[in-house]
């Protein structure tokens, strides 16, 4: 099976690549624009692909406040287009969503049934594009909600934690937002099968588990070594233009949905391969 992956360097698209081997197409943002209509169906009509991973995106959660249009084209335009092109070959799609869509008033993980609520623009624009793909390509799309995603590579939270450990011997980390750490290794095997296991719509998957990012930032530091201190902090101490949702942990309602290790599981096996 033929598999296109788009943002194929990003986290997610790269864990993608080498799960696929050689039955992976993989398009850099530099080899396709997701945000332009005609590249995106010349693109998916060349490879024909029989599963397209969607996993390019606007992922900066604060600077979307700012480009809205920017972050408009690329979570929601972008999704459009993929999934048109999808459905115009007869290919499934699975693309990518976020906890961002709810606003974190609950207590308890977010089922896909629950009321959404986005908090940010990010979020806003990541639901559009849900239900952009959704009505453009209703039987043959997988929306996979998920959260704090990370890799060995990218600009993400143990990176910076590492970083700042090396020149400092006690950090701050807030201890008042709680998600479900998920680490894109373990994530992209899981995309790639899902259409085979389930069928199309709104699923969950995350790392399984609660924590805090005080507790993530204990467990990046301990997996990786290092003695640093962790001492817990308020949101308010770290201000930022988008506003987060304090719990966002994620669980799914359906029986059939694959789960992914516990999320310290997948920071220890991060942290085995890390790139400095």
């Amino acid at each position: 099976m033929t598999v296109l992956v788009t943002g194929a360097g990003g986290q997610v698209g790269r864990a993608a690549l080498r799960e696929l081997g050689d039955r992976g197409i993989g398009l850099r943002h530099a080899e396709l624009d997701v945000t332009d209509a005609a590249a995106v169906m010349a693109a998916v009509d060349e490879h024909h692909p029989e599963l397209i991973l969607h996993a390019a995106a606007w992922t900066d959660v604060d600077g979307a406040e700012t480009d809205r249009e920017g972050a408009t084209r690329a979570n929601v335009d972008a999704n459009r287009h993929v999934a048109a092109a999808a459905k115009a070959v007869g290919a499934r799609l699975v693309t990518l969503s976020t906890d961002f869509v709810f606003d974190g008033a609950k207590r308890e993980p977010y089922l896909e049934s629950d009321a959404v609520g986005p908090l940010s623009f990010y979020g806003e624009t990541k639901l559009l594009g849900e239900r952009a793909a959704l009505e453009t390509h209703p039987e043959g799309t997988w929306v996979v909600r998920t959260a704090w995603v990370y890799d060995e590579e990218g600009t993400n939270f143990p990176r910076l934690i590492l970083r700042l450990a090396e020149t400092r011997d006690t950090l701050r980390v807030v201890e008042d937002q709680s998600g479900s750490p998920t680490y894109a290794g373990h994530l992209a095997p899981l995309l790639l099968a899902l259409p085979d296991q389930v069928p199309p719509g709104i699923r969950h998957i995350a790392g399984s588990g609660a924590a805090t990012r005080r507790e993530w930032a204990e467990a990046v530091l301990a997996a990786a070594g290092r003695s640093t201190v962790v001492e817990g902090a308020t949101s308010d101490e770290f201000p930022t233009p988008a506003q987060r949702p304090a719990y966002s942990v994620l669980a799914s309602e359906h029986a059939d949905t694959p789960v992914l290790p516990p999320w310290r599981v997948g920071v220890e096996a991060c942290m085995a391969g890390f790139v400095a």
